[in-house]
């Protein structure tokens, strides 16, 4: 049975042993309360040694007696919404299963899970009812019995009220009522931070100071890309739409800060994580290749006159791409098992941690910056005159992706730049963003062109016509040349202020 997920909507509140729930028909668009519901709940929560999904702000749990008894993991998406991954119970019991581990192996990597907190909750289900008896939210009034590893028990009371069909604004609505019966904001995220209180590690959270050095710009940057690889990995395993794009990228942007800050960054370090980088995102880029071809062919055939189209030409492009993409899916999920990956987080949790600085480390990025971003124009420059220059149609291609790269590292230096230079930063962003789009058309329509020519010589082969993958091949070299003209418009519109 595969595993479900659900969006969880919700805030909790503490209240004593003596409060009483208010009349919740009251509250908008709710016309009855169902009669209540009683449970006995038991579930073991699950980390590692150092608590690394509790620091995350994730958990792991088994869960029995209710009415979705299993494994659940819970994955913060943004300030009161949390993604709920449930999986089938199963047999284990004090093991945790391979697919649940998956969920949240980005925090735990290759470390032992083990049972940290168990909790059980006599728990009152209120299901609020609009017209039409449709639940609209639940109110779980539970009473909460934890015991940790230290062996001492714990007890407090909780209201938890969940959204179902109902709008965010009932949730909104039900705050001063419930609070005007005795209940405050709870004082933790969740039963397991409440049962584990001051043993979960503080995160260390930094800001840029006002007038930030160079360094202090490479760590917050470098520290938002290392939190997207983290909130992308669950996704990506998923198979989320878009997820292994947004990925690389992450890993790209990341791979660029360490070039671009070469100044304030041990170069040697810094290389060794760009090669792991550029490994990783290397075992993710077949996958996004084929998924990039897959949604162009489909409107590129799909624009051919019917009368031009012979044979079976869409479902042959199809099936030669999701045979790719299914392969290299592969690879990348043993990527995201592999001790490499977990040993290159690692390195990148230490990066932001404590990033390897030069001794002068410590100019002002104000100064420092515009001569960062003028090292990678200068680089960019280079990169052109290297294509204006080459002596052939393949030389020219390849340089032309050259520069597409050049672009794409400006472009994020320019992003990392964005908190001291302002407006003028984020005017580079967008003309180097306009370049590598237009450059990234001519890359596509490069490997499209040898796609084309490898399926239509099968296709010849096998006795058939490749009349229509010519006429895409044509296209494709179309798409090419608008893609250069577009470039060198652009090209001379890219200058620093």
């Amino acid at each position: 049975m595969p595993p479900t997920e659900q969006l969880e909507i919700e805030t909790k509140y503490d209240v004593d042993e003596h409060a009483i729930l208010p009349a919740l028909h009251e509250l908008p668009g709710v016309a009855s309360v169902a009669q209540p519901v009683e449970l006995d709940l038991e579930a073991v929560y699950f980390d590692t040694a150092d608590l690394d999904l509790a620091v995350a702000k994730v958990t792991l749990r088994r869960r029995t007696g209710g009415e979705d008894d299993g494994w659940h993991v819970k994955l913060p998406v943004s300030a009161g919404k949390r993604l709920e991954i449930q999986h089938p119970l199963g047999r284990a019991v004090r093991k945790v299963p391979i697919q649940v581990v998956r969920a949240v192996r980005v925090h735990v990597r290759d470390n032992e899970l083990v049972p940290v907190v168990s909790l059980k909750t006599r728990r009152i289900v209120h299901r609020l009812l609009d017209a039409d008896g449709e639940v609209l939210a639940e109110l779980a009034d539970d009473h909460v019995t934890a015991e940790s590893e230290d062996g001492k028990p714990d007890s407090w009371r909780e209201w938890e009220i969940e959204l179902v069909n109902g709008e965010p604004d009932l949730l909104e609505a039900a705050e001063p009522l419930l609070r005007a019966a005795g209940a405050v904001p709870a004082s933790g995220p969740s039963k397991l931070a409440r049962a584990l209180g001051d043993r979960i590690p503080v995160a260390e959270e930094r800001s840029l100071p006002k007038k930030p050095t160079t360094a202090d710009l490479f760590r917050a940057y470098a520290g938002a890309q290392v939190t997207a690889i983290h909130q992308r990995d669950p996704e990506v395993r998923r198979d989320l739409p878009d997820a292994v794009h947004k990925m690389r990228v992450a890993t790209r942007r990341l791979r660029s800060a360490l070039a671009t800050y070469r100044p304030v960054v041990d170069r040697e370090a810094g290389d060794e994580i760009r090669a792991e980088l550029k490994w990783f995102a290397g075992e993710l880029g077949g996958a996004r290749d084929a998924e990039v071809l897959r949604e162009h062919f489909q409107t590129a055939v799909a624009e051919q006159p019917v009368e031009l189209v012979m044979g079976r030409v869409a479902g042959a492009i199809d099936d030669h791409l999701r045979k790719v993409y299914k392969a290299a899916r592969v690879e990348a999920l043993a990527a995201l098992e592999s001790e490499r990956y977990f040993r290159l987080l690692d390195s990148l949790d230490e990066l932001v941690a404590n990033p390897p600085l030069v001794e002068d480390a410590d100019r002002k990025a104000s100064k420092q910056v515009p001569e960062l971003l003028d090292h990678d124009w200068k680089r960019m420059s280079k990169a052109v005159h290297r294509m204006e220059n080459a002596e052939d149609r393949t030389e020219q291609d390849h340089e032309l992706h050259e520069v597409r790269k050049a672009a794409k590292r400006l472009r994020y230096a320019a992003e990392s730049a964005e908190p001291v230079l302002g407006g003028q930063a984020s005017d580079l962003v967008s003309r180097a963003e306009q370049i590598q789009e237009v450059l990234g058309d001519h890359q596509d329509s490069v490997v499209a062109r040898e796609l084309l020519r490898e399926l239509a010589v099968q296709v010849h082969l096998s006795g058939g016509n490749a009349f229509t993958f010519g006429r895409l091949h044509a296209a494709e070299e179309q798409r090419s040349n608008e893609s250069l003209e577009a470039f060198l418009e652009l090209w001379p519109t890219l200058k620093l202020s």
